[in-house]
């Protein structure tokens, strides 16, 4: 089964797709598969549309009312451009993962984490945020096991940039999440907390099974992380396939000259990720 489906997805910002009235086109006709348990990387340029179709997939922002559709684990979640009802139900096993880590900084670093319980509490619980044990045991082990089980119940705001990431992923495992969207999660971060939570990302796809679709600017860490990359440029996938492929002549090839803004991988990187992946270049 397909982790997820799109078929036909377009966004039009600042007109009317229906009318004909001139808009920007966010994203331009999307056909897409991931396949359940695949880490798959969303690589683009500033503005190609890699957050607005993650968005999408989460069923945070309705397509163009025309045919298309999103399925998520083969149920859909929007279609011809209207959201569907279940959409709350269908959102307990997606994970969106934000680039500013989306936790409540007064809030205790286990009650962040907690929260991801709450889509499978009763009504009287979520209300008094009094868990049960056994959450609290879930979210202690989903700490200890991103490497902050010490932090549980510090304040998030005590946090670093990197920690709290890891907080943010602590708490899509207490959410018993099968897919995991994460946008830019370490486009704020430094070097050694950046790969600390890549590490947790493909954990969380080796260990767990979990599905994982991660959108970056660096060619070169998908290219260490992530077997599949699909760019995106001015809204339409350009290249989907091996990460391993995408050297600098592709690149140049497909962005021009905002592939500088992409390819920062060293020799020893990209060298590392073709003898583990292995593939010749395929533009989509």
């Amino acid at each position: 089964m397909d982790a997820i489906r799109i078929e036909r997805l377009s966004k039009t910002f600042g007109g009317s797709a229906s009318a004909g009235a001139a808009g920007r086109k966010a994203l331009d006709e999307i056909n897409l598969r991931v396949s359940t348990g695949e880490m798959v990387a969303l690589i683009g340029a500033s503005g190609s549309g890699k957050s607005t179709l993650l968005r999408h997939i989460a069923g945070f922002v309705a397509a163009d009312p025309q045919p298309s559709q999103i399925e998520i684990l083969g149920r859909p979640i929007q279609q011809n451009g209207r959201i569907v009802r279940e959409v709350r139900r269908i959102r307990r096993d997606v994970a969106f993962v934000f680039q500013q880590f989306n936790l409540v900084h007064r809030l205790t670093v286990e009650t962040n984490v907690l929260i991801g319980a709450l889509a499978r509490l009763p009504l009287w619980r979520r209300l008094t945020g009094c868990f049960p044990r056994s959450e609290r045991e879930l979210s202690a082990a989903a700490l200890a096991e991103v490497g902050i089980g010490e932090k549980a119940g510090e304040r998030a705001a005590n946090l670093s940039g990197g920690q709290q990431q890891r907080a943010a992923l602590a708490r899509a495992l207490v959410q018993r999440a099968r897919l995991i969207l994460a946008d830019e999660p370490i486009a704020s971060l430094d070097p050694e907390s950046s790969r600390r939570v890549m590490d947790m990302l493909r954990m969380l796809n080796r260990d767990h099974g979990l599905t994982v679709v991660v959108s970056l600017h660096q060619v070169d860490v998908a290219m260490q992380y992530c077997p599949r990359t699909v760019a995106l440029r001015d809204g339409r996938v350009v290249y989907d396939g091996p990460s391993a492929a995408l050297t600098p002549a592709l690149l140049q090839q497909l962005y021009g000259s905002a592939a500088r803004e992409l390819f920062e991988a060293d020799a020893d990187a990209a060298h590392a990720a073709a003898q583990r992946f292995g593939a010749q270049p395929k533009a989509a």
